[in-house]
């Protein structure tokens, strides 16, 4: 059986190589928490003190507005990673919630630990630029999405960047992550599909 830091190395290995040296390091850097469904790992106004990485289960992000709608940015899924970087980054309050789709256990890295991962283990500091970059390109792709395509062409856009997670979460949680009503959302589906 697979334990939480061989999948998280596992991860790590699709993208760089470490020396066993480096990952046993890293491995000592960790630590995993289990997070029961509807759980808050972050709450808006908390400062993000841990990286994220989903080993089992799903979370979320997400931002509330004024009027009390859900506005999920990200699920992350086992084998993806989530935070709210602002905060992380400046140890500010955060402006996302961040919590539990499905029980969901989870790989902690604090944020000293990570800073000094990064001084030691120059290979894991390019790891996360490979992240970062993607993460940025994605998050543009999705900008654009948001404001150019039509309700079904962003619903079929998040079964390609999602498609373990189409069929187990809520569909109120997919029509707030590609910004509509939940009621059109399931009209939408209810359509017959045109030749």
């Amino acid at each position: 059986m697979i334990t939480s830091i061989q999948f998280l190395l596992e991860n790590i290995r699709k993208h760089v190589t470490l020396t066993g040296e480096d990952e046993q390091k890293l491995a000592e850097a960790c630590q995993t928490r289990t997070v029961k469904r509807k759980q808050f790992f972050l709450q808006e106004g908390e400062v993000q003190r841990y990286l994220v990485f989903v080993v089992d289960g799903c979370l979320r992000s997400y931002s509330v507005d004024e009027n009390g709608f859900e506005h999920i940015l990200q699920f992350a899924p086992p084998g993806w990673w989530i935070s709210d970087m602002r905060s992380m980054l400046e140890q500010s309050p955060a402006s996302l919630n961040i919590d539990a789709v499905d029980d969901s256990e989870i790989i902690l890295i604090s944020i000293p630990e990570l800073d000094r991962l990064y001084k030691e283990i120059p290979t894991f500091d390019r790891f996360f630029r490979i992240l970062s970059e993607r993460s940025i390109a994605t998050h543009q792709h999705r900008l654009i999405d948001s404001l150019s395509l039509t309700a079904k062409e962003r619903y079929t856009s998040f079964c390609r960047q999602y498609p373990s997670l189409i069929t187990c979460l809520p569909q109120k949680y997919v029509a707030s992550y590609i910004g509509i009503t939940p009621e059109f959302l399931s009209k939408m589906l209810k359509e017959p599909i045109k030749k």
